[in-house]
């Protein structure tokens, strides 16, 4: 099975258990709306791409991480979308969480995502259970307010705050988590991994300012213009769009060389730089150059 149908095999069964008949019914629809369909996949990719790189010994395992970085990352979006944030109208080329279902249904639809990631790392049949604390510790570490995603929308509520902290905090954590789930789930020394993780993050989030600047709502399924119109930090508004970009490619150009040794180092490699160069359509660039 490839990486693409392995992951969306384990998302479609992770939510098939959650929306048993004890889960109020517009619920369930809410939490099936806001993953599916998805985007990239990019996270759970690297999860697995990393966990495949260092044997993936117990894919039971990965594919838990994998999952629950996905639908934690799912959960960002539907609150980073709501009135109280960027109050978004579209989301992946169609109505935001909250404008489809309401502004009540959103927040505990966010919040069930969050939980589940959670239990399906407890829930997951993994070969080798002692890797399961670990994986939760990663995780609830990326997602937490102590440098996780809650902590990178909060620093969107402060008065004055450091780029590179926001850019780690917002989008580098929960990539920083992909790759160290991975090799946690393939019982390797994790925490080497976790500056690959945070690079990769870090060229996201400017591929992801970038877009912001100078791409359409057609092109990248949601609304444009937003860190200027809220005040957000911006590696564009910050550095300077040419600057930005410079910064991209330098900073896909350093992930790739920060992966640590490993059975698949040579795979990984061409598998990173292929995926960060889709960062941002080959017409922004094109446009932002």
């Amino acid at each position: 099975m490839d990486l693409a149908a392995r992951i969306e095999s384990s998302i479609e069964a992770a939510l098939l258990a959650a929306a048993q008949t004890d889960c109020p019914p517009r619920l369930a629809d809410a939490l099936h709306y806001a993953v599916f369909p998805g985007g990239a996949r990019i996270r759970p990719r690297l999860t697995l791409a990393v966990a495949l790189a260092c044997g993936d010994d117990d894919p039971a395992a990965s594919d838990a991480a994998a999952t629950a970085i996905e639908i934690l990352h799912c959960a960002s979006l539907i609150h980073d979308d709501l009135p109280c944030f960027d109050d978004a109208d579209m989301r992946r080329g169609k109505p935001s969480v909250h404008r489809a279902f309401g502004e009540s249904l959103a927040v505990l639809a966010g919040d069930a995502l969050i939980v589940l990631g959670f239990d399906l790392i407890a829930a997951s049949p993994m070969r080798h259970p002692e890797r399961m604390a670990p994986l939760i510790r990663v995780v609830g570490r990326a997602v937490g307010a102590q440098g996780g995603i809650t902590a990178g929308q909060a620093w969107e509520c402060e008065s004055a705050v450091d780029l590179a902290a926001y850019h780690l905090a917002k989008t580098g954590s929960l990539f920083a988590a992909a790759t160290v789930a991975g090799a946690a789930a393939a019982g390797a020394e994790h925490e080497l991994w976790r500056p690959l993780g945070e690079t990769i993050g870090e060229a996201f989030q400017v591929a992801d300012d970038i877009a912001d600047h100078v791409g359409s709502t057609a092109v990248i399924g949601k609304p444009t213009g937003r860190d200027k119109a809220l005040g957000r930090p911006s590696a564009v508004l910050e550095l300077g769009l040419d600057a930005a970009v410079s910064r991209l490619k330098s900073l896909v150009g350093r992930a790739t060389a920060l992966v640590p040794p490993c059975r698949g180092e040579a795979h990984l490699r061409a598998l990173i730089l292929t995926e960060t160069q889709r960062f941002v359509p080959a017409g922004l660039v094109a446009a932002a150059a």
